[in-house]
């Protein structure tokens, strides 16, 4: 499967050095890199990233490739994907971030590839598909949203436990990290609290996952609600869910349930871990299971990790399988 990445920022990065290392055993040759920075930028962020450390090969670039130790990939540098020619690519993922229309939604189509799969939420979308929650639905659509990073550790979980203990409602808070949308020292963005500098406070706001939840889970619209906590740490973030259940149950019955998911998508810890030390993990929920606390038996609250880079990063390499050419 020949794929191009387009936009080589945090999430086009960890995708390849995901392809480059710890998923380097799957079928899919990255033929393409395209993003609007020079490429001896883009090399020396991938070389030397702040989380994830120094890449263990030797990382090269010229005008129009870079090499990645062995493996050498075209850079292009073009604004619009779609003036390329992309007719032996099978899949881009779109990773710019600003593929929210129809026109830049399906640039790669316009330029010959056959699909997209965008890596962040996009009513362009044909489908926005979280795998754990609704890859039932993925068949044919050109242009799939893979959703974002809280939706994909939100979503797989609240449908284990409507499954498992039939939930009747439910508030989500997502203790998240620190991204590019927020300013570094107080400055304007559209949101007031959101123009605070994202390294000092604590910021309350919105997040997309409610609503992105019951796109992918209909049959649960109307009963989860949900806000962001902003907090001043460079990676990993946690959900913090309360939900009631029409099945009574308990705190060791919760955990077992959850360890019971999907391998790939749930892990679990009893140790009493802090975010930095879930960095990487390719998960999209892990649970820390002596948060698991009952009020009754209708009643609880259920805490877990996900590092919204590598686990989210990890589930775009998924996708990307499940759409590979038939």
């Amino acid at each position: 499967m020949r794929i191009a990445i387009n936009g080589f920022g945090r999430i086009g990065r960890t995708i390849l050095r995901q392809l480059l290392t710890t998923h380097a055993h799957v079928p899919i040759d990255v033929a393409l890199i395209n993003d609007i920075a020079p490429p001896e930028t883009c090399a020396y962020l991938f070389e030397h990233d702040s989380l994830f450390g120094v890449f263990p090969e030797p990382v090269e670039q010229s005008q129009n490739t870079i090499s990645f130790g062995q493996t050498k990939v075209r850079f292009t540098h073009e604004p619009d994907l779609s003036k390329l020619d992309l007719r032996d690519i099978d899949l881009v993922l779109e990773c710019t971030g600003i593929a929210r229309s129809q026109n830049v939604a399906r640039r790669g189509l316009d330029a010959g590839a056959g699909r997209v799969l965008i890596s962040g939420p996009s009513p362009a979308a044909d489908a926005t598909i979280v795998l754990g929650a609704n890859d039932d639905a993925l068949a044919d659509q050109l242009v799939i949203s893979n959703a974002s990073c809280t939706t994909n550790a939100l979503a797989p979980l609240v449908k284990l436990l409507d499954q498992a203990f039939d939930l009747n409602a439910a508030h989500m808070t997502t203790i998240h990290c620190y991204t590019s949308s927020q300013p570094m020292v107080d400055a304007p963005r559209g949101p007031l609290a959101r123009s605070r500098a994202g390294a000092l406070s604590m910021v309350p706001t919105t997040t997309s996952a409610t609503h992105l939840v019951t796109d992918v889970l209909p049959h649960l619209e109307g009963r989860i609600t949900g806000a962001a906590v902003r907090v001043p740490t460079a990676s990993v973030s946690c959900i913090d869910l309360t939900f009631a259940c029409g099945t009574a149950t308990d705190p060791d019955a919760i955990n077992a349930a959850i360890k019971g998911g999907d391998p790939v998508l749930f892990g679990s810890t009893t140790k009493p871990l802090v975010s930095t030390d879930l960095r990487m993990r390719p998960q999209s929920f892990i649970l820390a299971e002596p948060e698991t606390m009952s009020a009754t038996a209708h009643q609880h609250r259920v805490f877990g990790w996900y590092d919204n880079e590598w686990g989210f990063s990890a589930r775009m390499i998924d996708m990307a399988l499940r759409m590979a050419p038939r």
